[in-house]
C-alpha cells in the first residue's frame, strides 16, 4: 500500500507507460472489434479506461477537468491515446497538489466500502489494469500484435531465444 503520494506517482507512471504502449498499438480500424455480438467494442473499453481517469478521482474529492466530450467514444485510435497521455499526466499533477501523505490514510465511503485514499488510489490503477488486460484480449483478436505488458507476446518470444514460448 502507499504510504507516500510519492509511492503511488511512480506506480502510476509506471502503469501509465504500460497503457499508453497499448494504446500507442491501436489502429482506427481495431477500434471496432467487439467482445461479442452486441457487446462493447475495443474503443468503447479503450475510452472508458481513459475518460474516467478524472471521473473517479472527482469522486473522491481531486479537482480536475473531464475528458473533453466523454460521453463519445472517438473514431481515432491516436485521440484516445493522446487523451490518456494528458489526463493521465493531470491526474498525478492533481493529486501530488491536492492531496499529501497524511490524507493517504483519511477514510472515504468508495461505492458502498470504507476505504483509505491509498486504497483508493490502488483502486485507480486496478481499474486501469483490468481494463488495459480486456484490451489486450481484443488487439489480438483484432489482428494486431498486443504489446508485452508484464513481459513478451508470442511472437517475441523467439527474440530471447525461447522456440517453443509456454501456453
Amino acid at each position: 500500500m502507499y504510504v507516500t503520494i510519492s509511492d503511488f506517482i511512480n506506480e502510476w507512471k509506471r502503469e501509465a507507460v504500460l497503457t499508453q504502449k497499448v494504446l500507442d498499438g491501436l489502429t482506427d480500424d481495431s477500434l471496432q472489434q467487439q467482445v461479442y455480438p452486441e457487446g462493447r467494442t475495443l474503443g468503447r473499453i479503450a475510452w472508458h479506461l481513459t475518460a474516467s481517469i478524472p471521473d473517479y478521482l472527482a469522486h473522491f474529492g481531486l479537482k480536475i477537468e473531464k475528458a473533453v466530450n466523454e460521453e463519445n467514444v472517438p473514431a481515432s485510435a491516436k485521440e484516445i491515446a493522446d487523451t490518456f497521455k494528458k489526463l493521465s499526466e493531470e491526474a498525478a499533477l492533481a493529486i501530488e497538489q491536492q492531496w499529501s501523505d497524511d490524507s493517504l490514510s483519511q477514510t472515504q465511503n468508495a461505492f458502498g466500502r470504507e476505504e483509505t485514499n491509498a486504497q483508493i488510489l490502488m483502486g485507480l490503477i486496478k481499474h486501469i489494469v483490468h481494463h488495459r488486460g480486456q484490451l489486450t484480449i481484443l488487439i489480438r483478436q483484432a489482428g494486431l500484435k498486443p504489446f508485452g505488458v508484464y513481459g513478451p507476446p508470442k511472437e517475441d518470444w523467439v527474440n530471447l531465444g525461447v522456440t517453443n514460448p509456454p501456453l
